[in-house]
């Protein structure tokens, strides 16, 4: 290795070290990318990316992660082979600094193509809500809300036929909820869908994962693994993300509204179902003994299905997701969202403060 060649790699890095710095700062600005990134820039990229891998029957970011981890194995493989070179005091440099420039570019990719939107102004300025910390009290009366919502839905899902949709029923299912709500509010509009069942999904069981969204194709994955009820749901959230609500709290409150909306039973429960577990989860926190007594307020049916999907995943209980789960509590936290993992529970300050303004939930 030519010592030489150092300077401009080392050029190459400082360069994309400041656009780096610069990005930061612009996103401080959360009016300016609510106004000129969200709600312009990125849709265009988002709808293009959406109508590239919208046709493709698998999920391409799924097998761009699976080239990119061969790509990593192969190039460790071969500077192991030469390890005389790599790690010589060059080598060691080139590889340093290489490491650097990877990070930095793929970093800088992933805010234009959709970081930024952890930075927006989201749904609190779209709806002018102020959600604000709730008391134990607020608590209690969202989840009584809740259980009547829940269980209601589940009787009304009692006898609906085709309850257990395919993967691509669940998915046109999904669009046609987001039509629906787009007419009420305009900003929901989404064009050219793009929701895939992961290639990973018996993976993302080890993690507790249910679904995600990759920035650099465009596609909502979701796993279709998990029991039914919990799908539609989870697939609403994903394609909240791809709406640019990069915030779990607001891709969960944008999942809500959505099957609020909708005339669909099993995406009603299936939110409903969800909504009921995030409320109670926190009610727990903070007084235990009401939070268990909701439970005996639920339908038997409701109480069945809540088994059901913790026994599902008891199989896959191991050592490794803890760790999955500090490392996703971080990438959160980096990422202008403070709760870390907690964010996902945050969607309760959202239905506080939107059954505040309308009354209703």
């Amino acid at each position: 290795m030519n010592g030489k060649k150092l300077k401009p790699a080392l050029v190459k890095v400082i360069i994309l070290l400041t656009l780096t710095i610069i990005l930061k700062v612009i996103a401080k600005n959360s009016r300016f990318i609510e106004a000129f990134y969200a709600a312009k820039s990125y849709q265009s990229i988002a709808s293009i990316m959406r109508f590239i891998t919208g046709w493709l029957p698998f999920s391409l970011g799924d097998i761009l992660y699976i080239a990119l981890a061969i790509s990593i194995i192969i190039k460790t493989i071969k500077a192991i082979r030469n390890r005389k070179e790599t790690f010589s005091r060059t080598g060691i440099q080139f590889a340093f600094i290489g490491l650097c420039s990877t990070i930095l570019k793929v970093y800088l990719l992933f805010m234009l193509l959709w970081g930024l939107n952890y930075y927006r102004s989201g749904i609190s300025y779209q709806l002018q809500l102020q959600p604000s910390h709730y008391t134990t009290q607020e608590l209690l009366s969202l989840t009584g809300a809740l259980i009547e919502k829940v269980n209601s839905a589940k009787e009304n899902l009692q006898n609906d036929t085709g309850t257990q949709s395919g993967k691509g029923q669940l998915f046109d299912m999904a669009k046609e909820a987001y039509s629906a709500a787009e007419k009420k509010y305009p900003f929901l509009h989404y064009k050219y869908k793009s929701v895939k069942p992961s290639l990973f999904s018996d993976g993302m069981n080890y993690a507790g994962i249910l679904g995600y969204y990759n920035p650099f194709s465009g596609e909502a994955q979701v796993n279709t693994t998990v029991p039914y009820f919990s799908q539609p749901f989870t697939t609403c959230h994903e394609m909240a993300h791809q709406l640019g609500y990069a915030s779990e709290s607001e891709a969960n409150f944008v999942g809500y509204l959505v099957a609020e909306g909708s005339n669909n039973k099993l995406f009603i429960y299936s939110t409903y179902f969800s909504l009921f577990e995030y409320a109670n989860t926190e009610l727990y926190y903070c007084d235990s003994s009401a939070a268990r007594y909701n439970y005996t307020k639920l339908d038997s049916l409701v109480k069945k299905d809540i088994t059901d999907y913790r026994n599902f995943f008891k199989p896959y209980e191991n050592a490794v997701e803890p760790l999955i789960n500090i490392f996703y509590d971080n990438y959160l936290k980096a990422n202008n969202q403070d709760m870390g993992i907690q964010s996902y529970n945050q969607v309760i300050d959202w239905l506080i403060a939107y059954s505040k303004k309308y009354g209703k939930l």
